[in-house]
């Protein structure tokens, strides 16, 4: 484990991606196959799984040491991270004599951590304290991020696959077609990985292509190109994926490589319709065959993550797939014709699929081009996208090639301005890691003007509304944390309330009514758009403006 810790800390060092690419690639040319399928699947960020709770090596510290609970905690709030924290105070804990072991990245993954983790307390507590005292130095800060599950390299895939291209010899997108649905963590899977050539009957029957992913338009790029040669699209808000049909079997995988039958098998039972051979790439969404628009995010979540879905739930969240490409036809890889052909053929599966007798076919809908003669309709188009239940559209030019990944030029996405509300901050919580001791997560309110308020008088109050934890620079952020300890009201914890005088804008993406919050209302990738110094805390916008905001998304076209 010695080399990848020092991976891990090189990367951490490294802000140049070029050398960061070289780094990762230097390690994978040295490492054991065994450890380099391991550290693979780290770095991508495949393995997260938490054997040990963080407050569990807590109280196994805690128990080994003659340090009082609350300096413990001075000593988090001081770092922001427990792993960090146990690591520094492993000299004033007492571990038993242990000559020191430096093992594999592979046996500490594949052996010794789960083997640890299925132990009983009393056992636990003394194979962790073990652990501790066996490891070499500056490994113990590796070694907890790995048990509780809390390890995140910072590198992108992109820039894994890029080190790893290198080391092979190999084009990117070769290597990004491999990577597709997980990395094997075997020494044979990591040869195959970088072999000179795949048999293709390895290749699991399984395994997606990679996502072509869209650029965010800028309107100005428009007066150089024609809008015959282009498609629009809407842009539905649900979760991207792949539908294939391969060797007698149907899959369905997240863009987010996770593949996703249990949470959605009438979608799976969708594939069986298909051809053998068939690859779609497109939307997994809610939304019922009689219902002319789709439901919102919300609804979609409380499918996402299910291992069971029982009949009730498949009733009140009925899922549908829009088809937006056609990659793989008849075991053909269609990825490398123009998107015009693709779409030729995609239509024509779809007519078959609706016109068949499967009992699930009319969960397939095959994304249709919107009206796109002048590009002042592109603007028009988009704002009608809240009414028909999208977040914006996509524009895709039609003699394009499917390509892997982000690659500017053929597709964009041209996505609504987000919803804004003038919110007052009411609590504040030092966040983690290198900004343990700033004032970094922030809780905000709207106004809530009803009549039955403040003891029937009608005085309005500030309801809890949403969190938001990111669009602050480093000096308003610095400047905040002064005045959030200076105007600290009460102390819950970790938590700060502060007195109700700051307003800021913020923007999201979507809301909906939701029965576990106390405004009544949820909204999607909240963010701080700016600091309204210029607004005084009175003038913030209430629960009745953001009323206003979810009654536009339903009101019809």
């Amino acid at each position: 484990m010695r080399d990848f810790c020092a991976l891990y800390e090189q990367l951490d060092r490294s802000p140049g991606t070029r050398a960061r690419v070289a780094a990762v690639e230097n390690y994978l040319r040295a490492v054991d196959p065994a450890d380099g399928a391991w550290a693979l699947t780290l770095l991508l960020g495949k393995r997260r799984k938490r054997l040990i709770t963080g407050r569990r090596l807590r109280e196994i510290a805690l128990a080994a040491s003659a340090l009082p609970e609350w300096l413990f905690d001075d000593c988090h709030a001081q770092v922001g991270d427990s792993a960090e924290t146990i690591a520094l105070l492993l000299p004033q804990l007492k571990l038993p004599e242990s000559e020191v072991i430096e093992r594999p990245l592979a046996e500490w993954m594949g052996q010794q951590l789960p083997a640890i983790a299925a132990l009983e307390p009393a056992a636990q507590a003394e194979a962790v304290l073990q652990a501790w005292a066996s490891l070499p130095p500056g490994q113990a800060f590796l070694f907890n991020k790995l048990l509780t599950g809390g390890l995140r390299v910072g590198v992108s895939t992109g820039l894994v696959t890029r080190a790893l291209a290198r080391l092979a010899g190999l084009e990117e997108a070769e290597i990004a077609q491999r990577l597709m649905g997980g990395v094997g963590t075997t020494a044979e899977a990591f040869l195959a990985l970088l072999a000179p050539a795949l048999d293709g009957a390895a290749v699991p029957a399984s395994r997606p292509f990679p996502f072509f992913l869209a650029s965010p338009l800028d309107p100005a790029q428009l007066a150089g190109w024609t809008p015959a040669d282009w498609r629009a699209e809407w842009k539905w808000d649900g979760i991207r994926g792949q539908l294939i049909r391969r060797a007698g079997t149907s899959f369905l995988w997240s863009r987010g490589e996770d593949l996703v039958n249990e949470s959605f098998p009438e979608l799976v039972s969708l594939g069986d319709a298909l051809p053998e051979g068939t690859v779609l790439d497109g939307e997994v969404i809610v939304w019922d065959p009689g219902e002319e628009r789709p439901r919102g995010f919300a609804a979609l979540q409380r499918r996402l993550g299910r291992r069971s879905v029982g009949a009730s739930l498949r009733r009140q969240c009925p899922m549908a797939f829009v088809a937006y490409d056609l990659l793989e036809s008849d075991h053909a890889d269609l990825r490398g014709e123009p998107l015009q052909q693709r779409l030729a053929q995609l239509e024509e599966l779809c007519n078959t699929v609706a016109l068949g007798d499967h009992p699930e076919r009319q969960r397939l809908r095959c994304s249709q081009a919107l009206p796109l003669g002048r590009w002042e309709e592109l603007e028009h188009q988009r704002g009608r996208a809240r009414q028909v239940g999208a977040e914006g559209l996509m524009l895709k030019r039609l003699e394009s090639p499917y390509r892997v990944g982000r690659r500017r030029g053929d597709w964009w996405k041209h996505k609504l301005e987000p919803m804004e509300l003038d919110a007052v901050l009411l609590y504040a919580q030092a966040g983690s890691g290198r900004r343990a001791n700033l004032y970094t997560d922030y809780t905000f309110g709207l106004w809530d003007t009803s009549a039955d308020v403040a003891g029937g008088e009608g005085s309005p109050r500030l309801v809890t509304f949403t969190k938001a934890y990111s669009g602050l620079d480093d000096n308003e952020i610095n400047e905040l944390d002064r005045w959030i300890r200076r105007h600290t009201i009460e102390r819950f914890g970790p938590v700060r309330s502060v007195e109700p005088l700051q307003v800021f804008n913020l923007g999201f993406e979507g809301i909906q009514r939701s029965s576990r919050h106390k405004s009544g209302l949820a909204v999607r990738f909240p963010r701080i758009l700016r600091w309204r110094r210029d607004k005084p805390a009175a003038e913030a916008d209430s629960l009745a403006t953001a009323l206003q905001l979810l009654g536009e998304i339903n009101s019809p076209d």
